[in-house]
């Protein structure tokens, strides 16, 4: 087992990983940029290494000076988190070059995984369902257009180099097919150095499930069971839940064996997640993100199953510490993403938290780096924090999570707490029936009544 890890990430992330090496007696150093020097997983962590400014760009993007901080440190590996550095190939080969472990997937797979035609055929070689959609990329109009004409309107252009939304463009007609590709094609080229898109059939009313997968070196893959993202915002998740209040126990062991079955296929390691979006019963891969992701903590509800003390242990070279049949899903678990931002227009909102106060009781967990006293910067996500409760049923969460909304305190800047207070008193959300569009036309609606 590893002595010493470096923590390649910032915020609540980074908190989180050096809390399961604690547990496990293993030494942390936390990188931080110029802005961070004052953060609580700094403070915490065993050593700590100025590695730039406050500028993402020359600090937490910065593999060089990442490289240097676990060298004068005698780091053993490095875990990158999510975000950043954490589905950079490049950063996996080297980190893997200067004699350190990556705490993460091979570098093959985050290649792989990380164009979306490139994943799109793998696992439909491997037996997962896709939705329908052209074969690669769309580089004329023509081949657009034709494409178009066999998969059948509505179409959703797709970056293949894409995520967050960006470069995601919707033509509903034949009329809006040129544009949609072009805004599209623009969009990657701005946001990934890369104008390659795709098509797919746009899909009315899809939620949004995801599977969580951990595969070790020795051949053992496991399913963690679903997760429910599908209340979202410009493709962005706002509330997760696990598991799917759509999902029933027959659903979940038939696709989380075609799951396992196409990991394996692959040879994959670490953990990783299959998005799916769900539709009239049926799942249609969009993407396989090959790291943590920040929903995790639900998984870990409902399975008591620390997944970064799995990841670590899987770089480590041991064996997952249970089988599949070990495996068994207890209860609801409900996460809200908690935001520095105006609850309303989403305007970031950094700044000094005067007041704190966490939630507690019996299910809740809030994993946040925040403190009365620490100041918010504006150079990063506005992500502060992320709200966790677990009951023994989805009733019984939704009252625990309104409960802990009502108590959590963040003084001195804005935050999207009153949002949650007000979306869970909805009656879709109460009783589960929404699609990844309620959130935006539930948004749309509220404006129009205030207006």
């Amino acid at each position: 087992m590893f002595e010493k890890i470096l923590i390649a990430n910032r915020g609540e992330i980074a908190l989180r990983i050096h809390r399961a090496c604690k547990e496990m007696g293993i030494s942390t150093v936390a990188v931080h940029s110029e802005a961070d020097a004052g953060a609580m997983w700094v403070r915490l962590a065993d050593e700590s290494v100025c590695i730039g400014p406050r500028s993402a760009a020359k600090s937490y993007l910065n593999i060089p000076s990442i490289i240097a901080a676990a060298e004068i440190t005698g780091a053993q590996a490095i875990h990158p988190g999510y975000g950043f550095l954490s589905e950079n190939a490049r950063f996996a080969e080297i980190v893997t070059a200067h004699g350190f472990t990556f705490i993460g997937p091979k570098a093959e797979h985050i290649l792989m995984m990380g164009d979306k035609i490139t994943a799109k055929q793998a696992v439909r070689d491997a037996g997962i369902p896709v939705v329908p959609g052209s074969d690669g990329a769309v580089t004329t109009e023509e081949e657009a257009f034709a494409a178009a004409k066999e998969i059948g309107f509505p179409v959703l252009i797709k970056a293949a180099a894409g995520g967050g939304g960006r470069g995601m463009k919707v033509a509903e007609t034949v009329d809006d097919l040129a544009e949609a590709v072009s805004t599209a094609r623009a969009e990657a080229r701005a946001s990934f150095g890369d104008d390659a898109v795709y098509m797919e059939r746009y899909l009315q009313t899809p939620r949004h499930i995801e599977i969580q997968v951990i595969a070790d070196s020795f051949g053992n893959v496991c399913h963690l069971g679903e997760r429910d993202c599908s209340l979202q915002r410009r493709h962005q998740k706002v509330l997760e839940e696990a598991p799917s209040p759509v999902i029933d126990a027959a659903g979940r062991a038939k696709i989380g064996k075609v799951v396992v079955d196409a990991i394996k296929a692959i040879g994959y390691l670490g953990v990783g997640t299959i998005e799916f979006l769900y539709e009239n019963g049926e799942f249609f891969f969009i993407e396989m993100n090959t790291r943590l992701q920040v929903e995790h903590p639900i998984t870990e509800a409902i399975t008591g199953i620390d997944l970064v003390r799995e990841q670590i242990r899987i770089a480590a070279g041991l064996p997952l510490s249970f089988k599949q049949e070990d495996i068994v899903f207890e209860g609801h678990a409900i996460e809200c993403r908690i935001n520095a931002e105006n609850p309303k227009t989403f305007a970031p909102s950094p700044g000094l938290v005067t007041d704190f106060h966490a939630p507690g009781g019996l299910g809740v967990r809030l994993d946040s780096a925040l403190y009365a006293g620490y100041t918010i910067p504006p150079d990063y996500d506005s992500l502060v924090g992320k709200l966790i409760v677990h009951g023994r049923d989805r009733e019984e969460c939704l009252a625990r999570l309104n409960r802990c909304l009502g108590e959590m305190v963040v003084g001195g800047i804005e935050t999207s707490i009153p949002l949650f207070q007000e979306l869970i008193h909805q009656p879709d959300i109460i009783s589960g029936t929404y699609d990844i569009h309620w959130l935006e036309r539930w948004m749309k609606s509220q404006a129009e009544a205030s207006a």
